[in-house]
């Protein structure tokens, strides 16, 4: 039998226990995941143009650059990407576009916006390991935003971060 004391010894111990340790495990995404069911990637690559002044590619894209998965919003996810920092710190970067190639939307046109992910990071990414790809956990949003690098379909308020192994 449990007294009254052990009960609430269990029960306050119950209180202080972290929130993740009861959160449900991330379904692992991948970059084909955020277009919406029905909808083939070939479909939303697009036309383009040259800037000759700038003497690179801009693509246009048609309405399918911004159809975007609904079943994602509010899920609880794991994705791969690398990292293009907005806000960079002494401690590491926190708010970050997540893109699926290295240098996308820095040395190449800027994918279209249902291939593109706002995160903002709980913890710092060390800016160190700025070019390695990562693993971004937490709970995503379907939500389009204008950037100075290209329109994003999605956002995420990343929980954890870690080394994306091959």
């Amino acid at each position: 039998m449990i007294n009254r004391r052990t009960a609430l010894t269990f029960m306050s111990g119950a209180a202080v226990t972290p929130h993740t340790a009861f959160a449900a495990s991330p379904t692992e995404i991948t970059w084909d995941d955020l277009l919406p069911p029905g909808l083939a990637y070939s479909q939303i690559i697009g036309e383009g143009e040259m800037d000759e002044a700038n003497d690179i590619w801009r693509p246009i894209y048609d309405a399918n650059a911004t159809k975007l998965n609904e079943n994602l919003n509010g899920a609880y996810i794991k994705m791969p990407g690398f990292i293009i920092p907005f806000e960079i710190t002494a401690a590491g970067v926190t708010e970050f576009m997540l893109v699926p190639y290295i240098g996308a939307c820095l040395h190449t046109p800027p994918p279209p916006a249902n291939q593109l992910v706002m995160v903002t990071s709980a913890e710092p990414w060390p800016s160190e390991q700025l070019w390695d790809a990562v693993w971004v956990t937490g709970q995503m949003r379907t939500q389009l935003q204008d950037t100075d690098l290209g329109q994003t379909g999605y956002s995420i308020a990343g929980d954890t971060l870690e080394v994306y192994v091959w």
